[in-house]
């Protein structure tokens, strides 16, 4: 996994809410038991049906940061959602609410997800949707995220905070413990 400490990066509005692991990623693109080959397929049946959907807009073709509405992440369990999300470039979500495992599986693979109130997101997305060149900065060690001369802390739990800082997933995390768990088994005898 890698690091992550701070973004400044375009974002990319997507004023919809309950967005499903379906509509992130369609069952058509789960033919393979990869990890990888799921960023093209992120959005595409949306991109299909709507022209004038977002991710068909080349303006907003290079943001890293997905900014969207409430209960991000709905629907069935599917990690591959998270996959195609950080396949396609995007390295944060920032939504008023998302779902738990949803939430759980971003958390394990490195994107990080911020929820803010929905009144602010509702602000946010209508100015990147009239000025696409505008960039939002996310700084992980001091939780806090900017946007538009505004700045907001946010809570991001101290744990998946320190995956994220140091690049560890729920593994690598465990075998950095060797020498604790080592002296612990020790002390036990």
């Amino acid at each position: 996994m890698d690091k992550f400490r701070q973004l400044s990066a375009s974002v990319i509005p997507l004023d919809l809410d309950n967005i499903d692991t379906d509509m992130i990623i369609p069952a058509i693109h789960l033919k393979s038991i990869s990890r990888s080959g799921y960023g093209d397929g992120l959005f595409s049946a949306l991109k299909e049906l709507y022209p004038d959907f977002i991710f068909n807009n080349a303006k907003y073709s290079s943001g890293q940061i997905l900014l969207s509405k409430a209960n991000f992440g709905c629907g069935s369990s599917r990690e591959h959602a998270v996959w195609a999300i950080l396949q396609y470039g995007i390295k944060i979500v920032v939504c008023s609410s998302f779902s738990d495992i949803f939430f759980n599986n971003a958390a394990k693979n490195g994107l990080l997800l911020i929820a803010l109130p929905e009144s602010i997101i509702n602000k946010w997305i209508k100015l990147s949707l009239e000025d696409p060149d505008l960039a939002m900065t996310v700084n992980l060690l001091n939780n806090k995220i900017s946007f538009n001369k505004e700045e907001y802390d946010f809570d991001y739990d101290p744990y998946r905070k320190h995956c994220l800082i140091e690049g560890l997933d729920d593994l690598t995390y465990l075998l950095s413990q060797d020498t604790a768990i080592t002296e612990y088994e020790v002390k036990r005898g």
